[in-house]
Protein backbone atom coordinates (compact mmCIF):
# COMPACT_ATOMS: atom_id res chain seq x y z
CA UNK A 1 0.00 0.00 0.00
CA UNK A 2 1.60 3.48 -0.92
CA UNK A 3 1.29 6.07 1.39
CA UNK A 4 1.20 10.01 0.50
CA UNK A 5 0.59 11.92 -2.55
CA UNK A 6 -1.32 10.07 -5.00
CA UNK A 7 -3.10 11.46 -7.98
CA UNK A 8 -6.43 10.16 -8.67
CA UNK A 9 -6.68 9.12 -12.42
CA UNK A 10 -10.32 11.44 -12.94
CA UNK A 11 -11.63 13.87 -10.44
CA UNK A 12 -13.96 17.14 -11.09
CA UNK A 13 -14.77 20.21 -9.27
CA UNK A 14 -16.84 19.85 -6.82
CA UNK A 15 -17.25 22.84 -3.99
CA UNK A 16 -19.12 23.85 -1.01
CA UNK A 17 -21.02 25.99 -2.64
CA UNK A 18 -22.44 23.20 -4.53
CA UNK A 19 -23.55 20.70 -1.52
CA UNK A 20 -25.41 23.89 -0.76
CA UNK A 21 -27.11 23.86 -3.48
CA UNK A 22 -27.92 20.12 -3.37
CA UNK A 23 -29.18 20.43 0.29
CA UNK A 24 -31.44 23.24 -1.08
CA UNK A 25 -32.37 20.54 -3.82
CA UNK A 26 -33.60 17.93 -1.12
CA UNK A 27 -36.15 20.42 0.20
CA UNK A 28 -36.87 21.02 -3.51
CA UNK A 29 -36.73 18.05 -5.46
CA UNK A 30 -38.81 18.92 -8.82
CA UNK A 31 -38.04 22.07 -8.94
CA UNK A 32 -34.18 21.71 -8.80
CA UNK A 33 -34.44 18.29 -11.56
CA UNK A 34 -36.56 20.70 -13.82
CA UNK A 35 -34.46 23.32 -13.38
CA UNK A 36 -31.29 21.16 -14.13
CA UNK A 37 -33.43 19.46 -17.58
CA UNK A 38 -34.41 23.17 -18.81
CA UNK A 39 -31.17 24.77 -18.51
CA UNK A 40 -29.37 21.73 -20.34
CA UNK A 41 -31.86 21.59 -22.82
CA UNK A 42 -31.61 25.07 -23.63
CA UNK A 43 -27.60 24.88 -23.25
CA UNK A 44 -27.14 21.88 -25.53
CA UNK A 45 -30.25 23.28 -28.20
CA UNK A 46 -32.21 20.18 -27.89
CA UNK A 47 -36.21 19.70 -26.99
CA UNK A 48 -36.15 17.30 -24.85
CA UNK A 49 -34.03 16.30 -21.58
CA UNK A 50 -34.77 13.79 -19.21
CA UNK A 51 -32.70 13.49 -16.14
CA UNK A 52 -32.07 9.83 -14.44
CA UNK A 53 -30.03 8.52 -11.73
CA UNK A 54 -26.75 7.43 -14.00
CA UNK A 55 -25.43 7.57 -17.48
CA UNK A 56 -25.66 4.04 -17.40
CA UNK A 57 -29.45 4.45 -16.48
CA UNK A 58 -29.93 6.91 -19.07
CA UNK A 59 -28.56 4.36 -21.72
CA UNK A 60 -31.07 1.48 -20.40
CA UNK A 61 -34.24 3.45 -20.98
CA UNK A 62 -33.37 4.77 -24.30
CA UNK A 63 -32.47 1.19 -25.57
CA UNK A 64 -36.02 -0.46 -23.64
CA UNK A 65 -37.94 3.19 -25.32
CA UNK A 66 -36.19 2.49 -28.65
CA UNK A 67 -37.45 -1.13 -28.52
CA UNK A 68 -41.39 0.23 -28.84
CA UNK A 69 -41.02 2.13 -32.02
CA UNK A 70 -38.93 -1.09 -33.69
CA UNK A 71 -38.98 -4.78 -33.85
CA UNK A 72 -35.41 -5.05 -34.32
CA UNK A 73 -33.35 -6.21 -31.62
CA UNK A 74 -29.51 -5.94 -32.48
CA UNK A 75 -27.13 -3.30 -31.18
CA UNK A 76 -23.63 -2.34 -32.59
CA UNK A 77 -21.27 -1.20 -30.41
CA UNK A 78 -17.78 -0.86 -30.64
CA UNK A 79 -15.44 -3.76 -29.43
CA UNK A 80 -13.63 -1.59 -26.94
CA UNK A 81 -15.82 0.22 -24.88
CA UNK A 82 -16.95 1.07 -21.51
CA UNK A 83 -18.25 -2.31 -20.86
CA UNK A 84 -21.53 -0.49 -18.87
CA UNK A 85 -22.83 0.05 -22.36
CA UNK A 86 -22.78 -3.78 -23.30
CA UNK A 87 -23.96 -4.09 -19.78
CA UNK A 88 -26.74 -1.84 -20.92
CA UNK A 89 -27.96 -3.79 -24.32
CA UNK A 90 -27.80 -6.93 -22.09
CA UNK A 91 -29.88 -6.10 -19.14
CA UNK A 92 -31.93 -4.08 -22.16
CA UNK A 93 -32.57 -7.74 -23.61
CA UNK A 94 -31.13 -6.83 -26.97
CA UNK A 95 -28.54 -8.59 -28.66
CA UNK A 96 -24.91 -7.02 -28.74
CA UNK A 97 -23.13 -6.90 -32.11
CA UNK A 98 -19.27 -5.98 -31.98
CA UNK A 99 -17.55 -3.92 -34.49
CA UNK A 100 -13.72 -3.21 -34.58
CA UNK A 101 -12.56 -0.11 -34.23
CA UNK A 102 -10.20 2.72 -35.97
CA UNK A 103 -6.93 2.24 -32.98
CA UNK A 104 -6.00 6.21 -33.82
CA UNK A 105 -9.77 7.47 -32.80
CA UNK A 106 -11.37 4.68 -30.87
CA UNK A 107 -13.83 5.61 -33.50
CA UNK A 108 -15.75 2.41 -35.68
CA UNK A 109 -13.80 0.85 -38.23
CA UNK A 110 -15.44 2.75 -41.36
CA UNK A 111 -15.12 -0.08 -43.74
CA UNK A 112 -16.44 -2.47 -40.90
CA UNK A 113 -19.30 -0.96 -39.43
CA UNK A 114 -21.84 -1.09 -43.07
CA UNK A 115 -21.35 -4.92 -42.42
CA UNK A 116 -22.17 -4.44 -38.87
CA UNK A 117 -25.21 -2.78 -39.38
CA UNK A 118 -27.56 -5.22 -40.87
CA UNK A 119 -31.89 -5.61 -41.46
CA UNK A 120 -32.08 -6.61 -37.70
CA UNK A 121 -30.21 -3.15 -36.37
CA UNK A 122 -32.00 -1.53 -33.64
CA UNK A 123 -29.60 1.31 -33.16
CA UNK A 124 -26.24 1.51 -33.50
CA UNK A 125 -24.08 3.48 -29.89
CA UNK A 126 -21.76 5.55 -30.72
CA UNK A 127 -19.22 6.54 -28.31
CA UNK A 128 -16.90 9.65 -27.76
CA UNK A 129 -14.16 7.56 -25.50
CA UNK A 130 -12.15 9.89 -22.87
CA UNK A 131 -13.79 13.03 -25.33
CA UNK A 132 -12.37 11.97 -28.40
CA UNK A 133 -14.65 12.68 -30.94
CA UNK A 134 -16.01 10.32 -33.10
CA UNK A 135 -17.40 10.63 -36.76
CA UNK A 136 -20.91 10.72 -36.13
CA UNK A 137 -22.34 12.71 -39.03
CA UNK A 138 -20.89 9.61 -41.19
CA UNK A 139 -22.52 7.09 -38.68
CA UNK A 140 -25.63 8.92 -38.52
CA UNK A 141 -26.23 8.94 -42.44
CA UNK A 142 -25.09 5.45 -42.63
CA UNK A 143 -27.83 4.62 -39.81
CA UNK A 144 -30.40 6.40 -41.47
CA UNK A 145 -29.87 4.98 -44.63
CA UNK A 146 -30.55 1.28 -43.14
CA UNK A 147 -33.22 2.13 -40.65
CA UNK A 148 -31.28 2.33 -37.72
CA UNK A 149 -31.27 4.47 -34.59
CA UNK A 150 -28.27 6.42 -33.89
CA UNK A 151 -27.86 6.32 -30.07
CA UNK A 152 -24.87 8.76 -28.81
CA UNK A 153 -23.03 7.46 -26.19
CA UNK A 154 -22.19 11.42 -25.09
CA UNK A 155 -20.96 9.96 -21.35
CA UNK A 156 -17.32 11.13 -21.34
CA UNK A 157 -17.22 14.16 -23.28
CA UNK A 158 -19.89 16.70 -21.96
CA UNK A 159 -18.54 20.09 -23.33
CA UNK A 160 -17.19 18.70 -26.86
CA UNK A 161 -18.17 19.92 -29.79
CA UNK A 162 -17.67 19.12 -33.20
CA UNK A 163 -18.00 21.91 -35.90
CA UNK A 164 -19.47 24.73 -33.42
CA UNK A 165 -22.44 21.74 -32.48
CA UNK A 166 -22.38 20.28 -29.07
CA UNK A 167 -21.37 16.30 -29.17
CA UNK A 168 -24.33 14.06 -27.79
CA UNK A 169 -26.91 16.01 -30.02
CA UNK A 170 -26.27 14.53 -33.44
CA UNK A 171 -28.15 10.97 -32.87
CA UNK A 172 -31.86 10.04 -32.22
CA UNK A 173 -30.47 10.28 -28.31
CA UNK A 174 -27.82 10.97 -26.63
CA UNK A 175 -26.74 9.91 -23.24
CA UNK A 176 -24.63 12.10 -20.25
CA UNK A 177 -22.99 11.11 -17.51
CA UNK A 178 -22.48 12.82 -14.57
CA UNK A 179 -21.01 10.33 -12.08
CA UNK A 180 -17.58 10.50 -10.42
CA UNK A 181 -14.93 11.41 -12.55
CA UNK A 182 -16.63 13.02 -15.12
CA UNK A 183 -16.31 16.37 -16.49
CA UNK A 184 -19.31 17.93 -14.57
CA UNK A 185 -20.09 15.10 -11.28
CA UNK A 186 -23.10 15.34 -8.81
CA UNK A 187 -21.73 11.84 -7.28
CA UNK A 188 -24.09 9.95 -10.03
CA UNK A 189 -26.53 11.22 -13.00
CA UNK A 190 -27.15 10.74 -15.97
CA UNK A 191 -29.30 12.45 -18.96
CA UNK A 192 -31.19 11.31 -22.10
CA UNK A 193 -31.46 14.43 -24.72
CA UNK A 194 -33.16 13.75 -28.17
CA UNK A 195 -34.78 16.22 -31.04
CA UNK A 196 -37.44 13.23 -31.96
CA UNK A 197 -40.32 13.69 -30.34
CA UNK A 198 -41.37 10.33 -30.91
CA UNK A 199 -38.08 9.08 -28.95
CA UNK A 200 -38.86 11.33 -26.15
CA UNK A 201 -42.32 10.00 -25.61
CA UNK A 202 -41.15 6.60 -25.25
CA UNK A 203 -38.11 7.45 -22.80
CA UNK A 204 -40.55 10.01 -20.96
CA UNK A 205 -43.08 6.93 -20.47
CA UNK A 206 -40.84 4.58 -19.21
CA UNK A 207 -39.26 7.58 -16.70
CA UNK A 208 -42.20 8.24 -15.44
CA UNK A 209 -42.55 5.14 -13.78
CA UNK A 210 -39.57 5.39 -12.08
CA UNK A 211 -39.11 6.19 -8.12
CA UNK A 212 -37.64 9.05 -6.63
CA UNK A 213 -34.90 8.13 -3.87
CA UNK A 214 -36.53 8.77 -0.35
CA UNK A 215 -34.71 11.36 1.53
CA UNK A 216 -32.76 9.27 3.73
CA UNK A 217 -31.25 8.18 0.93
CA UNK A 218 -30.54 11.49 -0.08
CA UNK A 219 -28.75 12.40 3.50
CA UNK A 220 -26.20 9.25 2.65
CA UNK A 221 -25.52 10.48 -1.09
CA UNK A 222 -24.67 14.05 1.14
CA UNK A 223 -22.41 12.08 3.26
CA UNK A 224 -21.05 10.34 0.72
CA UNK A 225 -20.21 13.22 -1.79
CA UNK A 226 -18.14 15.59 0.74
CA UNK A 227 -16.23 12.60 1.31
CA UNK A 228 -15.68 12.19 -2.20
CA UNK A 229 -14.41 15.74 -2.25
CA UNK A 230 -12.00 15.41 0.83
CA UNK A 231 -10.54 12.26 0.03
CA UNK A 232 -9.96 13.37 -4.10
CA UNK A 233 -7.55 15.41 -3.01
CA UNK A 234 -4.35 14.25 -3.99
CA UNK A 235 -2.71 14.61 -0.22
CA UNK A 236 -5.48 11.98 0.65
CA UNK A 237 -6.65 9.59 -2.30
CA UNK A 238 -4.04 7.18 -1.43
CA UNK A 239 -5.93 5.91 1.34
CA UNK A 240 -9.24 4.92 -0.51
CA UNK A 241 -7.33 3.89 -3.35
CA UNK A 242 -5.83 1.37 -1.19
CA UNK A 243 -9.27 -0.18 0.16
CA UNK A 244 -10.13 -2.55 -1.91
CA UNK A 245 -13.87 -3.27 -1.33
CA UNK A 246 -14.30 0.48 -2.85
CA UNK A 247 -13.22 -1.12 -6.20
CA UNK A 248 -10.99 2.80 -7.05
CA UNK A 249 -9.94 1.63 -10.78
CA UNK A 250 -11.47 -1.93 -11.51
CA UNK A 251 -13.72 -2.40 -14.36
CA UNK A 252 -16.58 -4.79 -14.08
CA UNK A 253 -19.38 -6.31 -16.25
CA UNK A 254 -22.83 -4.82 -14.37
CA UNK A 255 -24.83 -7.45 -13.01
CA UNK A 256 -27.75 -5.20 -12.99
CA UNK A 257 -28.67 -1.67 -13.74
CA UNK A 258 -30.89 -0.01 -10.72
CA UNK A 259 -32.70 2.98 -13.11
CA UNK A 260 -34.17 5.72 -10.37
CA UNK A 261 -34.78 9.58 -11.25
CA UNK A 262 -32.63 11.74 -10.62
CA UNK A 263 -32.80 12.82 -6.92
CA UNK A 264 -33.46 16.57 -5.79
CA UNK A 265 -29.76 16.59 -4.08
CA UNK A 266 -27.63 15.52 -7.07
CA UNK A 267 -30.24 17.74 -9.12
CA UNK A 268 -28.87 21.12 -6.97
CA UNK A 269 -25.43 19.65 -6.89
CA UNK A 270 -25.74 20.02 -10.77
CA UNK A 271 -27.44 23.73 -10.05
CA UNK A 272 -24.00 25.57 -11.56
CA UNK A 273 -22.83 22.98 -13.71
CA UNK A 274 -22.03 25.00 -16.64
CA UNK A 275 -19.39 27.13 -14.56
CA UNK A 276 -17.93 24.14 -13.25
CA UNK A 277 -17.64 22.75 -17.06
CA UNK A 278 -16.08 25.85 -18.23
CA UNK A 279 -13.40 25.71 -15.71
CA UNK A 280 -13.08 22.40 -15.81
CA UNK A 281 -12.54 22.25 -19.72
CA UNK A 282 -9.83 24.87 -19.63
CA UNK A 283 -7.97 23.32 -17.07
CA UNK A 284 -8.18 20.22 -19.18
CA UNK A 285 -7.59 22.14 -22.59
CA UNK A 286 -3.86 23.08 -20.68
CA UNK A 287 -3.04 20.04 -19.24
CA UNK A 288 -3.54 18.15 -22.76
CA UNK A 289 -1.66 21.19 -24.35
CA UNK A 290 1.63 20.50 -22.01
CA UNK A 291 1.26 16.78 -22.86
CA UNK A 292 0.81 17.25 -26.59
CA UNK A 293 3.98 19.66 -26.71
CA UNK A 294 6.20 17.55 -24.31
CA UNK A 295 5.42 14.38 -25.77
CA UNK A 296 4.76 15.40 -29.57
CA UNK A 297 1.43 14.01 -29.71
CA UNK A 298 -1.00 14.04 -32.46
CA UNK A 299 -3.90 15.94 -32.79
CA UNK A 300 -5.96 19.19 -31.14
CA UNK A 301 -5.87 20.44 -27.76
CA UNK A 302 -9.38 19.14 -26.31
CA UNK A 303 -10.54 19.11 -23.03
CA UNK A 304 -9.95 15.08 -22.71
CA UNK A 305 -11.73 13.69 -19.76
CA UNK A 306 -8.50 11.40 -19.93
CA UNK A 307 -5.66 11.63 -22.37
CA UNK A 308 -5.04 8.36 -24.45
CA UNK A 309 -1.58 6.97 -25.50
CA UNK A 310 -1.43 3.65 -27.27
CA UNK A 311 2.03 2.69 -26.28
CA UNK A 312 4.44 0.61 -28.38
CA UNK A 313 3.81 -2.48 -27.11
CA UNK A 314 2.30 -3.91 -23.95
CA UNK A 315 5.37 -4.53 -22.24
CA UNK A 316 6.26 -0.86 -22.23
CA UNK A 317 2.96 0.31 -21.33
CA UNK A 318 2.84 -2.00 -18.37
CA UNK A 319 6.12 -0.72 -17.27
CA UNK A 320 4.77 3.08 -17.21
CA UNK A 321 1.84 2.05 -15.61
CA UNK A 322 3.75 0.40 -12.68
CA UNK A 323 5.81 3.73 -12.46
CA UNK A 324 3.61 6.34 -13.51
CA UNK A 325 0.22 4.93 -11.28
CA UNK A 326 0.74 7.10 -8.25
CA UNK A 327 0.15 10.23 -10.56
CA UNK A 328 -2.90 9.35 -12.35
CA UNK A 329 -1.90 7.32 -15.01
CA UNK A 330 -4.65 4.22 -16.10
CA UNK A 331 -4.66 1.50 -18.22
CA UNK A 332 -8.63 1.72 -18.63
CA UNK A 333 -10.72 -1.08 -19.41
CA UNK A 334 -8.77 -4.31 -19.34
CA UNK A 335 -10.26 -6.38 -22.15
CA UNK A 336 -12.07 -6.30 -25.32
CA UNK A 337 -16.18 -6.36 -24.81
CA UNK A 338 -15.55 -9.90 -26.82
CA UNK A 339 -13.40 -11.03 -23.62
CA UNK A 340 -15.92 -10.40 -20.86
CA UNK A 341 -16.62 -13.53 -19.26
CA UNK A 342 -20.27 -12.81 -18.20
CA UNK A 343 -21.08 -12.28 -22.08
CA UNK A 344 -17.75 -14.04 -24.11
CA UNK A 345 -19.98 -16.99 -25.57
CA UNK A 346 -22.26 -14.48 -27.31
CA UNK A 347 -19.46 -13.62 -29.91
CA UNK A 348 -18.08 -17.21 -30.74
CA UNK A 349 -14.34 -16.38 -30.64
CA UNK A 350 -14.29 -13.47 -33.24
CA UNK A 351 -11.22 -11.85 -33.54
CA UNK A 352 -10.94 -7.74 -33.39
CA UNK A 353 -7.72 -7.34 -33.31
CA UNK A 354 -7.79 -3.45 -33.13
CA UNK A 355 -9.51 -3.83 -29.94
CA UNK A 356 -7.61 -6.49 -28.56
CA UNK A 357 -4.46 -4.17 -29.74
CA UNK A 358 -5.81 -0.74 -27.46
CA UNK A 359 -6.63 -3.14 -24.84
CA UNK A 360 -3.70 -4.36 -24.28
CA UNK A 361 -1.41 -1.14 -24.85
CA UNK A 362 -3.30 1.63 -24.04
CA UNK A 363 -2.65 3.97 -21.34
CA UNK A 364 -4.81 7.21 -20.14
CA UNK A 365 -3.27 10.22 -18.28
CA UNK A 366 -5.12 12.48 -15.93
CA UNK A 367 -6.53 15.97 -17.24
CA UNK A 368 -8.27 17.10 -14.02
CA UNK A 369 -7.19 20.48 -12.34
CA UNK A 370 -5.75 18.79 -9.31
CA UNK A 371 -2.45 18.11 -11.33
CA UNK A 372 0.43 20.35 -10.34
CA UNK A 373 3.33 21.57 -12.74
CA UNK A 374 5.36 19.15 -10.94
CA UNK A 375 3.04 16.80 -11.57
CA UNK A 376 2.87 16.91 -15.24
CA UNK A 377 6.67 17.20 -15.59
CA UNK A 378 7.23 14.05 -13.72
CA UNK A 379 4.31 11.98 -15.94
CA UNK A 380 5.87 12.96 -19.15
CA UNK A 381 9.29 12.18 -18.43
CA UNK A 382 7.98 8.72 -17.55
CA UNK A 383 6.03 8.76 -20.30
CA UNK A 384 8.97 9.93 -22.83
CA UNK A 385 11.56 7.43 -21.13
CA UNK A 386 9.61 4.70 -21.44
CA UNK A 387 8.45 5.24 -24.88
CA UNK A 388 11.74 5.53 -26.29
CA UNK A 389 13.03 2.22 -24.94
Amino acid sequence: MRIGRTQPPAAALLEWRDIANGIAGIRDPRGAVRAFEDGMRRDLGVRHAVAVSSGRAGLLLTLQALQTLSPRRDVVIPAFTCFSVAGAVVHAGLRPVLCDIDPDTFDFDRRALPEAITSDTLCVIAHHLFGVPAAVARTRTLCHERGAFLVEDAAQALGGEIGGRPIGTFGDAGIFSFGRGKNVTCGSGGLVVTNSDAVASAVGERAARLTAPPAAAQIADLARTILMMIFIRPSLYWLPAALPFLGLGTTTFPKAIRAERLSGFRAGLLRDWRARLARSNRARTAVVSYFARALSLRGSARPYLRLPIVAPTPAIRDRVYAKARSFGVSVSYPTPISDIPEIRAAFDGEPYPAARRVAERLLTLPTHHWLSDRDRRAIADLCRDLAAA
